[in-house]
């Protein structure tokens, strides 16, 4: 009978290979780490440097209750109010909109649809998502301003008062940025609720619910974070939005009406920054800053639900 032998050396040697490679992969994650943290950090910096001048000169006061925005007239007026309530009226009534049918479609896809309607629904999903921004406006301009233009001459055909917009409105920019957020929404929530146990699914059932009640009643709820994950990164790219949002809304400071033309805070820093100057320059870097920080507190908040939520579940 044979004896083996063992090589402590040679088991020695690969424990110290493996401690290195380890070693090695951790400093990189390391260093990867660093680069967000200092990423985030470089812009939250550079942004407070580059938005406060003008908090000084003007006044916060009147930056964010003051409704006139007159940057080019003898006495300039910086209120961007207005330009605020509509980004918040904007994406919220986009999330409103956009959020249920993504979400639905979602559920579609990962817990209905046959495989072969799957095979067309998604890659249409992902084609979406790969439409350059300026696409949405220009199909906003053909197709949901003219509606709206007609929608708007049927209400206010007896007005004497309405400013008409052709159709270039809130109602057309938030309908645009219902369909731009979609992809984000329905990408991820699907990717969540395909990652729920399958026995969660399996006990429903066993216990008589039917598929419907299975899906809202566990496996939804099962897959919440990824799903408020969607939502975040979708506000996101509501908020963000620029390019299409300044040709399908009129980008005219006004209240947050329907019909009214308005200016989002990402389309008053596109649409003036290339001839501003001065003070009027510095505002639109403090425009960017309020909006910088609008999407921080939204993120926060939101972060602070799911969290609050996950706790309620333990």
């Amino acid at each position: 009978m044979k004896t083996q032998t063992v090589d402590f050396g040679t088991i020695m040697g690969s424990k110290r290979n493996k401690a290195v490679v380890e070693n090695v992969a951790q400093a990189i994650f390391t260093v990867c780490a660093s680069f967000a943290i200092l990423a985030v950090a470089s812009i939250t910096l550079y942004m407070i440097i580059s938005g406060t001048p003008a908090i000084f000169k003007v006044g916060l006061k009147e930056i964010l209750f003051g409704t006139a925005w007159e940057p080019t007239a003898a006495q300039p007026r910086y209120g961007i109010l207005y330009v605020i309530l509509t980004s918040i009226v904007g994406t919220a009534l986009a999330i409103l909109i956009g959020v249920p049918v993504g979400i639905l479609t979602a559920v579609f896809l990962a817990e209905v649809a046959d495989k072969r309607v799957a095979k067309i629904v998604k890659p249409a999903v992902e084609l979406l998502a790969g439409i350059p921004s300026v696409i949405y406006g220009l199909l906003g301009i053909y197709l949901i301003n003219p509606l709206m233009y007609k929608l708007e001459l049927l209400i206010f055909a007896d007005s004497e008062t309405h400013q008409f917009t052709g159709g270039a409105n809130l109602l057309s920019a938030v309908l645009v940025l219902a369909v731009m957020i979609l992809p984000t929404v329905i990408n991820i929530s699907e990717t969540s609720i395909r990652a729920v146990h399958p026995g969660i699914k399996a006990a429903s059932l066993a216990l008589g619910a039917s598929h419907v009640q299975t899906i809202f009643k566990s496996i939804l709820p099962a897959a919440k974070s990824g799903i408020v994950t969607a939502v975040v990164l979708g506000v996101g790219r509501a908020i963000g939005e620029a390019m299409a949002i300044t040709l399908v809304s009129g980008s005219s400071v006004n209240m947050p009406l329907p019909f009214n033309s308005v200016r989002f805070l990402t389309t008053a820093i596109v649409s003036e920054m290339s001839y501003s100057e001065g003070t009027h320059r510095q505002m639109l870097f403090t425009i960017g800053l309020v909006l910088f920080v609008f999407i921080m507190v939204i993120n926060i908040v939101l972060n602070g639900i799911l969290k609050k939520g996950a706790q309620a579940d333990e």
